[in-house]
């Protein structure tokens, strides 16, 4: 999608990305809502369907008693009282809504992600709260990963992350990082299936071969993969009609590529590299999922971005996960 605003008869056609049409938001905008605006929104892009009117989330009745003076409602069929974040992950929030809509816009706007440092900063609150905020962020907009499955040309490839060993300093000392008995066992790798004008579908695993049920499970039959010439690809042949590419010789050829694959990854490289600096153990999962989700909205304007993400936030039920995460051990 190319914006054609401002061509002249030697002009370029300028890039999405870099158009008005991509920025839709505005950050001081949205720093200058009032309390009552911000609850306002949050009403209205919760309860879209009845136009901003409170449904109880335990029952689903629309009828309710409203408190004005503590911005709560009441059910009147089964008496449950309940706020605009009642039942969504921002359940039993600390943090002003206002606040919280600031966080999502900021978040909206990475485009290789936002540190949960720089949050705090940009919120003036802990790193503790922001580190949380994100993460719940990413589990609202990655909840549908599960359940989503490819079809078509889809394009498989492996990439490894974590378990880094550093070398020792004189060359005498050094040893084979790459054999298993050299490693620290952290190591994993993010698989990735990405459907050609598709969707992007990441997990991870601790080898590209673990993956193959999982790619036979999330791939319709009938498809067509694209993968290098790793071995453990070999199985994939047993299921779908498989083209392959060996990467020694060429990126692409007219048979083969996986060009789609290698972008994922080349946005996670520069999320770890520019933002976060480190990702991998329990957290790899999300930022991996993250990033496929910036992949696939990385045509859609900012503000679009902002609205599908408090959207699945405010659908999205209390985390197991982040809820009270401080509160017990870290995952």
């Amino acid at each position: 999608m190319r914006s054609t605003e401002n061509v002249g008869p030697l002009a370029v056609p300028q890039h999405f990305l870099l158009s008005k049409a991509a920025r839709s938001l505005s950050l001081a905008r949205v720093a200058r809502l009032s309390d009552e605006e911000a609850h306002d929104a949050f009403r209205l892009i919760r309860w879209t369907e009845t136009k901003g009117e409170a449904v109880c989330p335990r029952c689903a009745c629309a009828a309710t008693y409203v408190y004005r003076a503590r911005k709560l409602w009441k059910c009147k069929a089964c008496s449950h009282q309940f706020s605009v974040t009642s039942g969504t992950i921002f359940a039993s929030r600390k943090m002003p809504i206002r606040d919280i809509l600031l966080a999502i816009a900021i978040f909206a706007n990475g485009a290789k992600g936002h540190s949960a440092l720089q949050l705090s900063r940009d919120l003036d609150c802990q790193y503790k709260t922001a580190f949380v905020l994100a993460h719940k962020i990413r589990e609202a907009i990655t909840a549908d990963c599960d359940e989503r499955t490819l079809a078509g040309d889809v394009e498989v490839d492996g990439a490894y992350f974590g378990g880094y060993v550093k070398p020792a300093n004189e060359k005498a000392n050094r040893v084979d990082r790459r054999k298993a008995e050299h490693q620290t066992g952290k190591r994993k790798v993010v698989v990735v299936m990405r459907e050609r004008g598709g969707e992007t579908l990441p997990f991870v695993f601790r080898s590209e071969a673990a993956a193959v049920s999982t790619i036979g499970a999330k791939v319709a039959a009938g498809s067509t993969l694209y993968a290098d010439e790793a071995a453990s690809w070999d199985r994939l042949h047993d299921r779908f009609l498989t083209k392959r590419i060996n990467h020694q010789e060429a990126y692409s050829t007219a048979e083969a590529c996986t060009n789609g694959a290698e972008s994922f990854f080349s946005r996670i490289r520069r999320s770890e590299i520019g933002i976060h600096h480190h990702i991998a153990g329990p957290y790899l999962e999300a930022y991996s999922q993250e990033m496929a989700w910036r992949e696939d909205h990385r045509r859609v304007s900012n503000g679009e971005q902002y609205l599908a993400m408090t959207e699945a936030a405010l659908r999205h039920p209390v985390s197991r996960v982040w809820k009270g995460y401080w509160q017990r051990a870290a995952i």
